[in-house]
């Protein structure tokens, strides 16, 4: 054989080690998702990535105890099936296990869990059946994401020390506006990774789109690990919203363009000093009229014309 090439069985063991592997990076991508769980339930994700994850975080052993929630079509259980994993637990409201209301059986120390993205995909038709608390039925997202906590809380609960929350969600995009999910929810336990997942065979990677639209075609995996029995570490975003003019950080440039733009585009010194003389930073400055002249004149991006001072972009 020359220095490039491999016979069948050859090929066939490089397959083999390279399926065996371990996780080689924080970015993970499965074109074919493998002969896991039912490929006709909307949602499911690749098999390969539940089994990657228990030979990562537990090599040639199997976990203690293996937890899936939301388990959809079975996806889990048939990793569990082929690592050997004889004890594992599949949760899910099509098997009648309320995230919401009914707690974990069991402890654990690996947990998969693969919630709705909000309701991007609304179960109940999946299922052919309504149920109050599926969380992909319609709501605000405010409400989703509390719920979402509820869940997310329960789960890392249940964690035995020392174990691990496997979290996998999308992001959203709905009405023109974008919904990060893992940003808004309240995260519970220590983050151990965060890991970008690859999506295929989406309905937005089937179209063409237009302009500055950027279709989404990631997923996030967040794994959590419980590192205290005790004491449960949790983050959350606050989102508010302030004034420019109450904050120190902008710079003299930054406020008195924001002056001309609030002006419809064209400001003289009078409508700009108006503007800004109740702002945070003019209360250090006794001289904001000169100030103010300073800046229009040292910055290249202010143009001086008849009826005022022009943004020069």
């Amino acid at each position: 054989m020359g220095a490039w090439e491999y016979d069948s069985t050859t090929i066939s063991r490089l397959f083999k080690r390279k399926e065996e592997m371990k996780m080689e990076g924080s970015i993970m991508s499965y074109t074919n998702r493998g002969h896991y769980g039912n490929s006709d339930y909307r949602g499911n994700c690749s098999g390969k990535l539940i089994r990657d994850l228990i030979q990562q975080f537990h090599g040639k052993k199997t976990p203690v105890k293996f937890v899936e929630v939301f388990a959809g079509g079975g996806t889990g259980k048939d990793v569990a099936t082929e690592l050997g994993i004889h004890n594992s637990i599949h949760l899910d409201l099509a098997s009648g296990w309320n995230a919401l209301m009914d707690d974990i059986p069991s402890g654990a120390d690996f947990i998969f869990s693969h919630p709705p993205y909000w309701d991007i995909i609304k179960y109940e038709f999946v299922r052919n059946q309504y149920h109050v608390d599926d969380l992909s039925n319609v709501m605000s997202y405010e409400e989703f994401i509390c719920k979402l906590d509820k869940v997310n809380e329960k789960i890392y609960h249940s964690l035995m020390n020392g174990g691990r929350h496997a979290f996998l969600v999308g992001d959203v995009r709905k009405k023109g506006q974008y919904f990060s999910i893992i940003k808004d929810m309240t995260w519970f336990g220590d983050l151990e990774a965060h890991i970008i997942k690859e999506q295929h065979n989406t309905l937005s990677g089937r179209k063409s789109y237009n302009g500055s639209f950027i279709p989404i075609q990631h997923e996030h995996l967040l794994v959590f690990k419980k590192n205290d029995i005790w004491n449960v570490a949790i983050k959350f975003t606050k989102d508010f919203t302030r004034n420019m003019k109450e904050l120190k950080n902008p710079t003299w440039r930054d406020l008195v363009q924001a002056a001309i733009e609030g002006s419809g585009g064209i400001a003289n010194t009078d409508t700009i000093y108006d503007c800004l003389k109740t702002s945070e930073k003019a209360k250090d400055n006794q001289h904001l009229r000169a100030k103010i002249r300073q800046v229009l004149n040292i910055h290249s991006n202010f143009k001086k014309e008849e009826k005022g001072w022009i943004l020069n972009l």
